[in-house]
């Protein structure tokens, strides 16, 4: 960070740009601790042929319009103020030559916020500067580490607040720094945007031991209880040093042998085990264990023989991968891989709601092919690797993909005056679903909520239709199930009191019901129009009673869910 200890630009500006025009000058942030004060420090011009006898001016708090009614923090006319504000804030510049500084004590964090200034020359001459300042209410001081220290380097640690309250002035120490270094105090500072800030730099050549060291830096006022702490993590980079390490081995015949390298880095090492220039075992870890097995050595007075043992290094089974084809078309063949790595080899078993469908033993590949897939093979399956050093495992999906089927559950039933039919389809992808009445020439998707309802579970769709107000024989409905490979339609098989009604008669009996039924409306119609002979209405030559369906009779969505709605507003097809 540059610090500005000459006259600051901000205040060069103020200087140079007097001379006639609406404008002001503040810092775009100033913070404060909480229970201390602030002076914000602002200029202000305005055209000079305005000549005002009397300068007043008003500040107020995160809104710059006075039609909002923002709080007022300080009026000069009528020192009348927001009731946060009261005994809090006053104005420490001269208005009249063009100084508008205020003045916070006491700050909390509910006063933190946007600082608008309006100058008022009197009459129309009233003006609220765009230019604000930002408040920020803090209760710890400010640690700057540089974002990288190593051991054997100097380093400089800061610590920085805030210092723009003329009544009280903060005093720095540090906390920690033992065997690190001694302070030096800069002092007061001013920053570019012409607020102050207190100073402390500790300078230390750091060590590995300094590592995760947590350092301190405390503020406190004279004559106050007020104290505020902050503290920063020291993240110390130093090259590794082994720690620990077999320096020999004896082993008999047949035993068992560890050999151990251990080092101590920040960041952690890269461990290598090597062998006549051969990498044998390496891994980021702070130890590395290599294990040898079968030591031999034979010899005796007259001379040595020995052999060249294997090295085996015993570990758990890795996460299996899986390549292979996980999205098919119902009928063709589906061939999945899934591999490992562990020493000794695994046994690879995949399976399929808890059913074996494939497995090895001792080998780190496992084949899975299923030949002329269905839609039963569409699920999760897992691929599970285990040694006696452990068990890893990966799931994976198989989406077989299928033209519509529909289900034997499919059907209409009807009960009093409302059928409702349900037309289930297994598919995948999920399919569109429309009813057909063919006898009333309409035809219901279900992108008509309010007539269809439909839900999906898995790979089989639910769609449901209800009519309402069925009074007479229940219509024939056909579903008909649609996605990318292919179509399928059923005529719903009927389930109620209706359909079973008219089976029963058989067509004569129809013949005669329908007769009976025309005799009966003759009579009702010939009795009402003897009654209501000048009342009856009658149609022009231009006009037609409705004949599609009776004006009671409707379709609706959901049961109990949706309002009906008549079927005669429905687009014909």
């Amino acid at each position: 960070m540059i610090f500005l200890t000459a006259l600051p630009l901000f205040w060069i500006m103020i200087s140079a740009s007097r001379g006639g025009h609406w404008g002001a000058w503040m810092p775009s942030s100033i913070s404060a601790f909480e229970g201390t004060c602030v002076s914000i420090p602002c200029r202000f011009d305005f055209p000079d042929e305005l000549r005002p006898a009397v300068v007043h001016g008003v500040w107020y708090f995160n809104s710059p319009y006075p039609k909002n009614y923002p709080p007022v923090v300080f009026k000069s006319r009528t020192q009348v103020v927001h009731e946060s504000f009261q005994g809090r804030s006053r104005l420490l510049g001269d208005l009249g030559l063009r100084n508008c500084t205020l003045l916070l004590s006491n700050v909390s964090p509910e006063l933190g916020g946007k600082y608008y200034f309006r100058g008022d020359l009197g009459g129309y001459n009233q003006y609220t500067f765009s230019e604000h300042s930002v408040l920020d209410i803090i209760n710890t001081p400010n640690i700057v580490v540089p974002p990288e220290v190593v051991a054997g380097t100097e380093v400089e640690v800061s610590c920085m607040v805030p210092d723009n309250c003329p009544e009280l002035r903060p005093e720095l120490s540090w906390l920690g720094h033992e065997g690190l270094g001694e302070p030096a105090v800069l002092g007061r500072l001013r920053e570019d945007e012409g607020t102050w800030v207190q100073v402390s730099l500790l300078h230390f050549v750091p060590t590995r031991e300094a590592n995760g060291h947590r350092l301190g830096c405390q503020a406190s006022f004279p004559n106050t209880t007020l104290q505020f702490e902050g503290y920063a993590s020291l993240d110390v980079k130093y090259p590794p040093v082994i720690v620990e390490m077999n320096s020999s081995v004896e082993a008999i015949e047949g035993s068992h042998v560890s050999l151990l390298c251990g080092a101590d880095s920040n960041p952690p090492p890269l461990l290598t085990w090597m062998r006549d220039g051969t990498v044998l075992r390496e891994a980021v870890a702070e130890s590395l264990l290599l294990e040898l097995e079968e030591v031999c050595l034979a010899e005796n007075a007259y001379g040595q023989d020995n052999r060249t043992v294997g090295l085996s290094v015993m570990y758990a089974p890795w996460k299996p991968t899986v390549n292979g084809t996980m999205v098919a078309v119902e009928g063709e063949t589906v061939s999945i891989l899934c591999s490992t790595q562990s020493n000794p080899d695994p046994i690879l078993t995949i399976f399929k709601e808890k059913q074996i469908l494939a497995t090895v033993i001792y080998e780190s590949e496992l084949q899975l092919e299923l030949l002329a897939v269905s839609p039963e093979d569409d699920g999760e399956y897992w691929c599970v690797a285990e040694n006696q050093y452990g068990q890893r495992a990966t799931a994976f999906n198989l989406s077989v993909e299928f033209a519509p089927v529909l289900l034997l559950e499919s059907h209409c039933a009807a009960a009093r005056d409302t059928v409702q039919c349900l037309c289930v389809v297994k598919s995948n992808p999920e399919p569109s679903v429309a009813f057909e009445l063919p006898s009333r020439n309409v035809t219901v998707n279900e992108s008509e909520r309010e007539f269809v309802y439909s839900e999906r579970s898995g790979l089989v769709l639910t769609s449901i239709l209800t009519l309402r107000g069925q009074a007479q024989a229940p219509p024939r409905v056909i579903c008909t199930a649609r996605n990318l490979y292919g179509a399928k339609s059923l005529e719903l098989p009927f389930q109620g009191a209706h359909r079973l009604m008219w089976a029963k008669i058989g067509p004569v009996g129809a013949v005669v019901a329908f007769a009976i039924l025309i005799a009966i409306v003759c009579y009702i119609t010939q009795t009402r129009r003897k009654k209501n002979v000048t009342e009856s209405p009658s149609f022009s030559a231009g006009d037609s009673p409705a004949v599609l369906f009776s004006s009671d009779f409707r379709i609706s969505g959901a049961p109990e869910k949706y309002e009906s709605k008549e079927v005669s507003t429905l687009d014909s097809h």
